[in-house]
């Protein structure tokens, strides 16, 4: 089948510039941004082959995509709450030929250890709402809403769900903001998610981060290590080179 022939009315295919994957989107619902990338970067540093991965809220898909060709992991499950998202997920993954590695799940967070069983994961990906009812105005699109603001699940939620899916020692993986990195480590700790690596991610080197990239361990003993930051621009407009190695691009302007 063409790949034009996989879309709906209103909807684009994005080049993932990643071993020929795909992805579709939709622009008038809410479309991956850099936080994605960086987390499955991030994440493929320490996932192995052998693991079985989770991602919660996966969206249209994209870290499960991005985990396929930069970690390789043996299987990936992927949950998420919203119809049309899951519909377009499936799609994606059936048009870069991953059905056999990647899952689409609809279901809902608050309750993943229900569907799926205890200590069954050896990671857990997510990139969570970040804000909360004392955070900013939500947006009056229902998709974007739910995809910014902890309207269907908290931070609670993922962390209590997230411990009751990985096995012991089993790895967890989150990007979020920065300046809730204290209710983070505090949260991820009272399931047990022992914080083993942080790293910021600053849109300027003389700009304060704006994300915050965490690993936690199930069961883990305590000792944190705080990786290198990530710088996005040299200059407005203009992307450092770290930031195009993990993009896997030449210098452009965006």
């Amino acid at each position: 089948m063409e790949k034009e022939n996989y879309l709906k009315d209103g909807e684009r295919l994005d080049d993932l510039q990643l071993n020929g994957l795909h992805i579709i989107q939709n622009p008038e619902k809410f479309c991956f941004g850099m936080d994605a990338v960086l987390l499955s970067s991030f994440c493929a540093k320490t996932i192995r082959k052998k693991d079985k991965v989770l991602d919660l809220g996966t969206g249209t898909g994209i870290i499960p995509i991005l985990l396929s060709a930069k970690a390789e992991p043996a299987h990936i499950s992927a949950l998420e709450i919203q119809d049309e998202s899951v519909d377009m997920a499936k799609r994606s993954v059936n048009l870069n030929g991953l059905d056999e590695k990647i899952d689409i799940i609809h279901g809902d967070i608050k309750t993943a250890s229900l569907n799926f069983g205890a200590a069954v994961f050896d990671a857990v990906t997510t990139n969570p709402p970040y804000m909360n009812d004392n955070h900013g105005i939500k947006n009056p699109d229902v998709p974007k809403a739910i995809a910014r603001h902890e309207i269907l699940c908290n931070l609670d939620d993922i962390a209590r769900e997230s411990s009751k899916l990985l096995k012991t020692q089993g790895r967890f993986y989150m990007v979020h903001r920065p300046f809730r990195m204290t209710e983070i480590i505090c949260t991820l700790a009272k399931y047990k998610l022992e914080t083993k690596r942080i790293c910021m991610v600053h849109p300027f080197v003389s700009k304060e981060p704006n994300m915050l990239l965490i690993e936690a361990v199930k069961n883990g003993k305590p000792f944190v290590k705080f990786e290198p930051p990530i710088i996005v621009y040299e200059t407005p407009g203009k992307y450092t080179e770290q930031l195009l190695e993990i993009y896997g691009l030449q210098q452009h302007t965006p």
